[in-house]
């Protein structure tokens, strides 16, 4: 049996996963908790946490671990994780992934960013950061990200036995996905080995970062008569731009004959056109670029073109979206 490093006042060793839709986190989660359990002798409980089952929106998977002899009475969210496993760098943007953590927890984070940057833009008093380049592993293996978190995760909970995880991926992938098998266990092992840490010492007397629980500016309380929604525009305001797996469209204005099938096929109206006038001065509308903000990495657009003027890339850099954005031309969205 398995001995856990530390525990909470209640006896538990808890993990909090912090992801959007379509990174596989919730059942990382799954398959977490069922090895701790099924293959290293742990008592333990998974559940997670979302909205509306899409990619794209929020995914918060809860993991509890204790010894066998401790009973499990809790399953509401964890607030104060041992460990946090952030799927996406860019979730940073949006919400506070480190809420609630010690001042020596271990924070994993799929990211390209070095650790010390990591920490400057979480505000990390202190603890591990271990950064992994889950989304790289990804695509070369074509698979998803969370069998790399994974692997990376086991490289943290050094307690549980990664052969057994490999027995877990054989079992749930063997029957309806046999051909995902290899695939996932090559991603487990990139993950584990290529996971690199760095500690930071807390300062003398640091407490534990308060959890902060998200709440609507517009409550029952505060909502307008009548229930409007006063915030302009809300499709405007989103942010797709977390949804996307490492690939983008790549735009060569050379080859655009401008014939708006790419606008057709996008579900998310990422595509900025300008009136201009054409070579007999005539109007006619231009593609002058993509909105990053709001494409979420579906390719549809990449299918779509006729004259190879998107092809798809992967984006290796961070700041490609942001250096090559044209932003839609409606003041709403201008300040973003």
């Amino acid at each position: 049996m398995s001995r856990l490093p530390k525990v909470n006042e209640l006896g538990f060793f808890e993990i909090r996963l912090e992801s959007i839709g379509g990174l596989g986190a919730n059942l990382a989660g799954k398959m977490l908790s069922e090895d701790g359990v099924v293959g290293n002798g742990l008592n333990g409980v998974g559940f997670s946490s979302y909205g509306s089952e899409k990619k794209g929106s929020p995914v918060k998977a809860y993991i509890r671990f204790c010894d066998p002899e401790t009973n499990i009475r809790d399953t509401t969210p964890i607030e104060r994780p041992h460990v946090v496993g952030i799927f996406h760098d860019a979730l940073l943007k949006t919400i506070d992934c480190a809420s609630g953590v010690y001042p020596d927890s271990t924070i994993l984070v799929n990211s390209q960013r070095s650790p010390d940057e990591l920490r400057e833009i979480m505000k990390i008093n202190g603890g591990t950061i271990a950064v992994v380049n889950a989304t790289e592993i990804a695509l070369e293996e074509q698979t998803k990200v969370n069998t790399a978190m994974l692997g990376a995760l086991y490289r943290i909970l050094n307690f549980l036995d990664p052969d057994s995880m490999k027995d877990t991926i054989r079992r749930t992938f063997e029957k309806k996905y046999p051909h995902f098998v290899e695939p996932n266990i090559r991603t487990f092992d990139r993950g584990f080995h290529e996971v690199e840490f760095m500690t930071f010492a807390p300062d003398e007397g640091s407490m534990p970062r308060p959890f902060k629980r998200h709440e609507p500016v517009l409550g029952y309380e505060t909502q307008p008569i009548g229930g409007t929604v006063i915030n302009p525009g809300n499709s405007i305001l989103k942010d797709l731009s977390i949804s996307r797996a490492g690939m983008l469209p790549h735009f060569h204005d050379d080859k655009c004959i401008n014939c708006a099938a790419c606008d057709t096929a996008c579900p998310d109206f990422c595509f900025v056109w300008e009136e201009k006038a054409d070579k007999r001065g005539r109007p006619q509308m231009f593609l002058k670029g993509i909105d990053y903000q709001y494409c979420k990495g579906c390719l549809k657009c990449v299918q779509a073109c006729p004259v190879e003027a998107l092809t798809e890339a992967r984006e290796y850099n961070d700041g490609y979206a942001d250096r090559n954005r044209v932003p839609h031309l409606f003041d709403l969205a201008a300040q973003n």
